[in-house]
């Protein structure tokens, strides 16, 4: 006669065992998922900020460095975005050919933490002609 084989399963400590690894691996991707949406939006708002510097900078040269000066607005902020993000300007005559150094930071807050991208560049001014006729 043979002997009867029983279909054994899982114990309760084997099952216990991988609920408590599938929780922990669920967990992990819950948050690695919550890190990188997090890191996306702050992504968008360096992509936003750029974009924006190169739009004050553009504008600088439009209207010409020597004129941007005499307006007198250094700084200012931009509410159409959210969060609200400020520029301000830095200028500097280099004494060189009307040669002007300018540096633009463009920054806002998020989550009581405050962000800012700057940029260097120089501006070549108009000048004036002395002893011309």
């Amino acid at each position: 006669m043979r002997a009867k084989k029983f279909n054994r399963g899982f114990t309760l400590v084997e099952t216990i065992l991988a609920s408590i690894i599938l929780c922990g691996a669920v967990l992990a991707i819950g948050a690695i998922s919550t890190r990188c949406l997090s890191e996306t939006r702050l992504n968008r708002q360096y992509e936003v900020a750029a974009a924006l510097l190169d739009k004050q900078l553009t504008m600088i040269d439009y209207v010409g460095i020597e004129n941007f000066i005499e307006l007198g607005r250094m700084e200012g902020e931009l509410e159409d975005f959210e969060p609200g993000y400020y520029w301000k300007v830095v200028t500097a005559s280099q004494g060189i050919d009307n040669l002007y150094q300018v540096n633009i930071t463009v920054g806002w807050v998020e989550r009581n933490r405050p962000y800012s991208i700057s940029v260097d560049t120089m501006f070549n001014g108009k000048g004036t002609l002395i002893g011309a006729q």
